[in-house]
């Protein structure tokens, strides 16, 4: 069974609190300045019994929060924003960076209409779809919108409460947690698995040698054991997910890469030499797979950080799957040449 990413824990948590008559409230972080702990986007749940969920710093903030609840100084109507480190003091008091500022909505969630919401929406995380959900911060009110892309953030307005709706908006998206679809068994898979788990990845390893699986030493990884194109073809072909044929087997890498590139898939990429990409690319090529698809192959994969070791190939092929995924289109090219 898939892990849960970290917003769906947390709106998992706060519908439970709701449905267990707890008052709660869910914590956004919109904007931030400079430095900051957490980025734009990041959910923290809290209910009336000083439980948490989620996290928006090191502590500091949550320990604010808490503080807040227990004087009865959360907002319970509308929405509110809190600014954290408009002064050297509040910087240094809640441990934030240099110069940062971190922008949270303050959400009250109480009723049957937002517990309705909150079960919509991880419905729609659990299918690995996405959802739009648009607040109005003046007045609490909110939209639902299914949606086939992931949006940033955007929130508008001042921060102060207006008496006028519709002037100051929050709208967010969640989706399904990315997936890492890996093709092979080798230690360059096991270290990627590693540390692709402790960057919220959802790790897939295929590998049809099921000897070689049954040595596999890492937990919470789920493993196939038939051949990559009809485990892509079942579970690899959404937009969140980047499938790397790690085998140097072309009679595995190529069946499971000419199935990958017909799928949606935001990153597909092979480790090799630039020798034994180009020789990649021939074959495919031979196999009809058009010159559009083939583009789309990141090979050799990696960012040029001059890689020798699995671990060190590992770091430079996670470093490029981050560098992706910080930009708004996943635009970013790599030219780097992994040693076969």
């Amino acid at each position: 069974m898939a892990l849960e990413n970290a917003d769906q824990q947390v709106l998992k948590q706060l519908a439970q609190w709701i449905k267990q008559g707890h008052s709660s409230w869910l914590c956004t972080v919109v904007k931030t300045w400079g430095s900051s702990p957490r980025p734009v986007g990041s959910l923290l749940a809290c209910n009336d019994a000083g439980h948490l969920s989620g996290s928006l710093s090191g502590g500091c903030i949550e320990e604010d929060l808490l503080e807040r609840l227990q004087l009865g100084e959360m907002a319970s109507a509308a929405p509110e924003v809190l600014i954290y480190g408009v002064s050297q003091a509040e910087t240094e008091r809640f441990g934030l960076p240099c110069g940062g500022q971190l922008h949270v909505v303050i959400e009250p969630f109480k009723d049957t209409a937002h517990l309705e919401a909150l079960e919509t929406m991880i419905r729609r995380i659990e299918q690995r779809q996405c959802i739009e959900r648009r607040l109005d911060i003046a007045t609490g009110d909110f939209s639902l919108t299914e949606t086939e892309r992931f949006r940033h953030l955007h929130f508008d307005g001042s921060f102060s409460n207006t008496s006028h709706p519709g002037e100051k908006t929050l709208t967010q998206t969640f989706g399904p947690r990315h997936q890492l679809f890996l093709i092979g068994c080798g230690q360059v898979s096991q270290y990627l698995a590693e540390m692709a788990k402790a960057l919220d990845y959802q790790v897939v390893v295929c590998d049809p040698r099921a000897n070689l699986m049954e040595q596999w030493p890492i937990e919470g990884v789920q493993l196939i054991t038939s051949y990559p194109d009809d485990a892509i073809r079942e579970q690899a072909t959404d937009a969140f997910s980047a499938i790397i044929a790690l085998t140097h087997d072309p009679r595995i890498d190529d069946m499971g890469l000419m199935e990958a590139l017909n799928t949606d898939a935001y990153f597909i990429g092979a480790m090799g030499s630039t020798r034994t990409s180009a020789n990649r690319r021939d074959r495919l090529k031979s196999l009809d797979i058009s010159d559009e698809a083939i583009a789309r192959l990141h090979a050799p994969v990696g960012l040029p950080i001059g890689s020798k070791t699995p671990a060190e190939i590992a770091v430079a092929i996670l470093a490029q799957l981050t560098a992706l995924r910080s930009t708004a289109d996943h635009t970013v090219q790599a030219d780097f040449r992994v040693a076969s």
